[in-house]
């Protein structure tokens, strides 16, 4: 196998979920998968599994993108990681996909719950990307997750929400900044799924999930296949000239 034609993607919170699926998706499509993941390393190692099934190449990393003082030691074992699993010194794709859900009214929100939200939903992607970029290839891709909700308002999502509308802005100047280098860089931004997500309430609660079926327009809540897919065709070069976008991937929710 030529590992120096075969493109390899980094996915942040690759171990389940969105995450997982993106991951899944993005080999289906042809490249090579780096993964992250914070506790699950059996669940990762399952993914890794599943994904040289498939004929690509996978390695799982631990990382917390809570920690941005780790990032520069991170970048480090990616660089050894790819030295040693590809004989190569760069990758080409990024996937931001790791984070978390704090469900909490604007009254109730905790400043300690606020900035866990900051720091892993966006002083994380922040600060991991401009770590990352010296091993990204020229030419290369990011997508960024938001969410409906930094379109829409549903009450108890205020400061996660806050968070993807910041994500949304910094992708435009990611977008600018790195266009000299060729890196197109867009923003995925899921509706409600059907995940462990935040307790997995969307999946678990039957009242919820069927009023959100009830409001979109293709009749049903979302699940981890109806994105994966999204995030892998927006690394093909099918779509090269989609850039700083804001791909909205919700069925039609709240139209």
């Amino acid at each position: 196998m030529n590992t120096h034609n075969t493109p390899i993607a980094l996915v942040t919170g690759g171990s389940r979920g969105l995450g997982k699926n993106a991951a899944l998706h993005i080999a289906r499509h042809g490249s090579d998968v780096i993964l992250t993941y914070r506790s699950k390393q059996a669940e990762a190692a399952d993914v890794v599994a599943e994904i040289e099934r498939l004929g690509r190449r996978a390695v799982a990393l631990p990382l917390d993108v809570g920690k941005s003082s780790s990032f520069a030691a991170f970048a480090d074992t990616v660089r050894q990681a790819l030295a040693q699993h590809w004989q190569r010194e760069d990758f080409n794709y990024l996937v931001n996909n790791a984070g978390i859900g704090i469900h909490a009214s604007l009254m109730e929100t905790t400043e300690a719950q606020f900035d866990e939200l900051v720091n892993i939903q966006f002083k994380g992607v922040f600060f991991l990307t401009q770590k990352l970029l010296p091993l990204m290839t020229d030419g290369g891709r990011i997508v960024n997750i938001s969410t409906g909700l930094a379109r829409f308002a549903l009450p108890g999502y205020a400061a996660y929400a806050s968070m993807k509308g910041a994500i949304e802005v910094l992708t435009k100047y990611m977008a600018k900044e790195l266009g000299p280098r060729g890196i197109a860089v867009n923003v995925v931004a899921p509706g409600a799924i059907e995940t462990d997500f935040g307790g997995g309430a969307v999946r678990d609660n039957a009242q919820l999930n069927s009023f959100i079926a009830s409001q979109t327009a293709l009749g049903r809540v979302g699940v981890p296949d109806d994105i994966g897919g999204v995030i892998a065709s927006l690394l093909s070069s099918d779509n090269r000239w989609i850039n700083a976008q804001r791909i909205e991937a919700s069925g039609g929710m709240f139209l």
